[in-house]
């Protein structure tokens, strides 16, 4: 498997899953456990006019970057089953590396499930743990967060007041624009992601005078890819945005929900789903269904992470790093 120039392919970081490139024929052992080691060490990737190249974590030469963000995900506050009893304990470790940053990101975005239950304490709890960061927190809602019994309106209450509908909005940093979806209500067949017509008009206007030039960074809870639809692990209008931001030469679109790292590279696009905070789930096809996934303790850590990204201001290039909560 080749770091720089490859071309492209969709991939799970999992062991549990069939990994496939274009030619439709599976990886062999030796490819796939070199895929396996760049998901545990972490991997940066950088794009340079929509050619994607990746190294692992200490092998790659630091970028010269006008800014960096984290990212994290699923943080579920609230759950205590055996696959995680407590993930307040894991979702403050994952704050105190975001600390621990050679260079102070210059804010975070939350891709969605703050919560577990969607209840007031499960909300203050998140966000007591979160500002420990002391950064600016974008956030999108995931399905967890939106079970209120006014569906949604507790979440748009501490985090959606300058949204529009039901919590998208925009924003622009350092050259570049970032986009909050939400496609996690009106679920479809199978708990597919939906975006609606409302919010794919919004999206049209949000990004007709932004030059083409312009990097864009899309963010939303569930995949814009379609990863394994039997699980809902894609969402059902997404090709409809995709197809809006086609002519922009550097698209990045971070998503959760999977608890786990998927990545697919695709002409001027990069799509990649973060690790949970609080507990894995398993891969496609290694469970009968998707949920949390029951670890050794010890190794509990080595599946939660988060994502530091950098971007450098006229050169186009996006870096993702992976890392996780273990060692």
């Amino acid at each position: 498997m080749q770091a720089e120039g490859f071309p492209r392919r969709e991939t799970t970081m999992s062991d549990k899953r069939k990994i496939h490139d274009d030619s439709g024929q599976g990886l062999n052992r030796r490819q796939t456990l070199e895929c396996m080691a760049w998901a545990g060490a972490g991997l940066v990737w950088t794009l340079n006019g929509g050619v994607p190249s990746a190294k692992l974590i200490g092998a790659a030469e630091a970028a010269t970057a006008s800014f960096s963000f984290a990212q994290i995900s699923d943080s579920h506050i609230g759950f205590n089953k055996p696959a995680n009893p407590n993930p307040n304990v894991t979702l403050s470790e994952a704050i105190a590396r975001i600390g621990g940053l050679p260079n102070k990101p210059a804010f975070m975005i939350h891709t969605g499930d703050i919560t577990h239950l969607s209840k007031p304490k499960e909300f203050d709890d998140a966000d007591q743990l979160i500002g420990a960061a002391k950064l600016d927190v974008h956030y999108v809602p995931g399905e967890h967060d939106v079970i209120d019994e006014n569906n949604g309106e507790a979440y748009l209450a501490r985090y959606g007041r300058l949204s529009q509908g039901k919590g998208w909005y925009s924003f622009d940093h350092g050259g570049a624009h970032f986009i909050g979806l939400v496609n996690v209500h009106d679920l479809k067949a199978g708990g597919m992601g939906n975006l609606g017509a409302e919010q794919l008009t919004w999206l049209a206007a949000d990004v007709e005078g932004k030059s083409a030039s312009t990097p864009i960074v899309v963010f939303a809870h569930l995949p814009l890819w379609t990863i394994a639809p039997e699980w809902g692990w894609g969402t059902q209008d997404s090709a409809q945005a995709l197809k809006l931001l086609a002519r922009f030469g550097s698209v990045t679109v971070l998503n959760g929900h999977i608890h786990q790292i998927a990545q697919k590279i695709e002409g001027n696009m990069t799509f990649h789903t973060a690790r949970s905070t609080a507990f894995p789930q398993p891969a496609p096809g290694a469970a009968p269904a998707p949920g949390p996934q029951l670890v050794p303790a010890e190794q509990l850590r080595s599946y939660l992470g988060l994502s530091s990204v950098r971007i450098a201001r006229g050169k186009g290039p996006l870096a993702i790093v992976d890392s996780t909560l273990a060692g």
